[in-house]
């Protein structure tokens, strides 16, 4: 069964960024994660994001030319440890390869699992998140954005009272989840206890060969744990970057936001 003990408020939360994939699209030899927005790696915003919402443990999942993701991430020293996924099956899989890098965490630590390749992420969101998840005793809690056009996203299905049901993967979508406008930016947040026994019972989805991460939350629910959703996510942080046209724009959002907060810090 799935705990459903409120977490301790005192654990400090810890983080997985996936971070093991190629970016075929992008049209260049280096891992995406590397490729720069705003004059840095754009997986350095997302590991700042973590450490400014005061995780204590940040793992970063490496594969696809590993060495230079490293390389990439090397003035964070010891403040970041590593995982490796060799052969690249998915999110599910991915978190399965990280489970070693957590070793010696209390089971109920807040773990925020994450995307390498979202640098608009916040560290209020992640906080707003944490907020949620603790408040609640959740075992699991997702952040959601409601955008105008969700092509490309997984799906949140909700049931008749309003809470969560799933998230549907767009390929595997029906017409009339294709419809909905909510969808899983990938912010999820898990008690570690939780994830690491659910993600030993995600099947391997029989269309693409993969583990989804998105199978955890329904099998968390079916073992009595609670599932928080919160729409938390802006619909200007979700953009994909899965070409270079896409890197250019995030890129020019992320300047202006940088750019609007110097002009207001003392």
């Amino acid at each position: 069964m799935a705990s459903i003990t409120p977490q301790p408020s005192s654990l400090a939360p810890a983080a997985l960024i996936m971070a093991a994939g190629k970016g075929t699209r992008m049209q260049s030899d280096l891992p995406k994660v590397v490729h720069e927005v705003g004059d840095r790696p754009m997986i350095c915003h997302v590991v700042d994001a973590c450490l400014r919402a005061g995780c204590g443990r940040v793992v970063v999942i490496v594969g696809y030319q590993q060495e230079r993701v490293r390389r990439a991430l090397g003035g964070y020293g010891d403040r970041l440890a590593f995982a490796v996924q060799a052969e690249q099956l998915g999110t599910g899989h991915a978190v399965q390869c990280a489970e070693p890098a957590l070793a010696g965490l209390h089971p109920a630590t807040p773990v925020f699992v994450l995307a390498g390749d979202g640098p608009l992420i916040r560290a209020e969101t992640l906080r707003a998140i944490l907020d949620r998840h603790v408040s609640t005793g959740a075992s699991a809690t997702l952040a959601t954005s409601v955008i105008g056009d969700p092509r490309g996203y997984g799906r949140i299905v909700r049931d008749a009272g309003g809470g969560f049901a799933s998230i549907v993967e767009e390929k595997n979508a029906s017409a009339e989840q294709l419809a909905i406008r909510e969808v899983n930016p990938s912010y999820y947040c898990f008690g570690l206890g939780v994830l690491l026994g659910a993600i030993r019972r995600v099947g391997r989805d029989a269309r693409s060969g993969e583990y989804y991460l998105t199978d955890v939350p329904p099998i968390i629910m079916r073992e009595g744990g609670r599932v928080e959703v919160i729409d938390a996510v802006p619909p200007e942080d979700v953009l994909s970057i899965n070409t270079p046209e896409q890197l250019a724009e995030v890129d020019r959002v992320l300047r202006g936001r940088l750019a609007g907060a110097a002009e207001i810090t003392p």
